[in-house]
């Protein structure tokens, strides 16, 4: 009778992934409960295994605290999204897949009998990509946590924005960025928690906009891949510049914490950030933060522009005996080629002088200062006088100029016109204005 021996299969490479885990750092084979006992960190070199969302929240929240908010949310497809699936069909086999109606989660819990908002994102589904439903999620939680003045927590696990939904993902971004600067504002603290990985446009949006930036180790963290970084600058990046622990060395992060000591990190943290209290109503106005009036654009300008105009007079314009504007006269040429009045002239002082509407002049005013036949000025009026405002006639009269004699001869002087008698203003005029006349036949 033959001998039947045992026959021998070849060992097989692949193994259940319900019961076994390869680690792909140090390739060693971890028994799957085993490692969910250790929270999914390799028990050889460290690695930090990625987390689901309930296995995040029962890491981080005191035992049956968590009440979830929201949990009806669930994307659409307003752009009929088609690549290799339609949409619909990707959100569905997602569903499938982790149990959830999105990729985040969030709702209410406490560490250490501390109350917080938390909101949890799940790598799992569709690579934790931000769609409309994810960026409503976290602007409700960052809402919640202003209105009850609880601190927020935020886990990222994300590749970045959802493409399936196209510009409406893309405005997540402004939306979450405006809630978390609102509850920073309010003085309202936010601990952002960066997991493996946080890129693309959750790493460009709220979660590094943290008061406190939490990383676990070795954690992918950035906006683009290596590649991509490199070839936009066209230099070569030293090696990990994406890991958190290159980040923490260049001050971009504020910890690298352990898994297993993230929760007692989270809950010192909670101890030290505290919300700022609300200042009473008869204490600041409303809407007021810190304590400072409030700026009013348009009152700031209406009482500088009140202010400059105080401080600049009106320029003053000289007036006819009929109280209307005329044009300023100058002293008309001489022959001689006499200078301009001197400064300090009456004329002079005239002009810098604030006029009311209606003001007489006086022939003495209106008048320039008067030249002498050898082209010198005539001596101004002693400003000590006193300045009389008598009525001016409706036609001055201008004394005539001397007449130039030929080389050799005496200058003649013109004959002075008088103007009809009108008072003793007039008369004063008259006599200021024979005057140079008289220092002229003098000399």
């Amino acid at each position: 009778m033959p001998i039947k021996l045992p026959s021998f299969r070849p060992r097989r490479d692949a193994y259940p992934p319900d019961l076994w885990t390869k680690c792909p750092s140090c390739g060693e084979m971890l028994f799957n409960r085993q490692l969910d006992k250790v929270l999914r960190v390799c028990p050889s070199c460290g690695h930090h295994f990625r987390l689901s969302a309930d296995a995040r929240l029962g890491l981080l929240l005191d035992a049956g605290s968590f009440a979830e908010r929201d949990a009806g949310l669930q994307s659409e497809d307003p752009l009929g999204f088609v690549d290799q699936k339609s949409y619909p069909d990707r959100i569905a086999a997602a569903q499938l897949a982790t149990g959830m109606r999105d990729a985040a989660v969030w709702g209410t819990g406490s560490i250490d009998d501390r109350p917080v908002a938390i909101c949890v994102m799940d790598f799992g589904f569709m690579g934790g990509s931000m769609g409309a439903v994810v960026g409503e999620k976290v602007t409700r939680a960052a809402e919640h946590a202003l209105a009850a003045r609880a601190p927020l927590i935020i886990v990222s696990a994300s590749g970045g924005a959802r493409m399936q939904e196209g510009t409406l993902s893309l405005m997540q971004l402004a939306k979450t960025v405006a809630a978390i600067e609102r509850l920073r504002a309010a003085g309202v603290p936010f601990v952002s928690v960066l997991t493996d990985p946080t890129t693309g446009g959750v790493f460009a949006s709220f979660a590094v906009l943290g008061d406190v930036n939490v990383a676990e180790p070795n954690a992918l963290i950035g906006f683009a891949g290596a590649r991509v970084s490199a070839g936009t600058i066209a230099q070569e990046l030293p090696p990990g510049f994406q890991r958190s622990e290159f980040l923490y060395a260049h001050g971009f992060l504020d910890r690298v914490v352990h898994r297993t000591e993230l929760r007692a990190e989270l809950s010192s943290l909670l101890g030290f950030l505290v919300a700022r209290t609300v200042p009473a109503a008869d204490e600041t106005p409303p809407g007021d933060v810190l304590g400072l009036p409030p700026f009013r654009p348009l009152s700031f300008l209406s009482n500088l522009a009140e202010r400059v105009m105080q401080m600049e007079p009106e320029p003053s314009s000289p007036t006819n005996g009929n109280g209307t504007g005329a044009p300023p006269r100058t002293s008309p040429p001489t022959r001689t080629g006499s200078p301009p009045p001197a400064p300090g002239s009456q004329s002079d002082r005239a002009e810098r002088r604030p006029t009311p509407e209606v003001e007489l002049r006086s022939m003495e005013e209106l008048e320039p200062a008067s030249t002498d036949a050898r082209g010198t000025s005539a001596e101004p009026a002693d400003p000590a006088a006193p300045e009389t405002a008598e009525p001016v006639p409706s036609a001055a009269v201008e004394p005539p100029e001397a007449i130039q004699p030929p080389p050799g001869a005496e200058a003649i002087p013109a004959d002075p016109v008088e103007s009809p008698p009108s008072g003793a203003g007039d008369q004063a005029a008259t006599t200021a204005m024979t005057a140079p006349s008289e220092e002229s036949r003098r000399g």
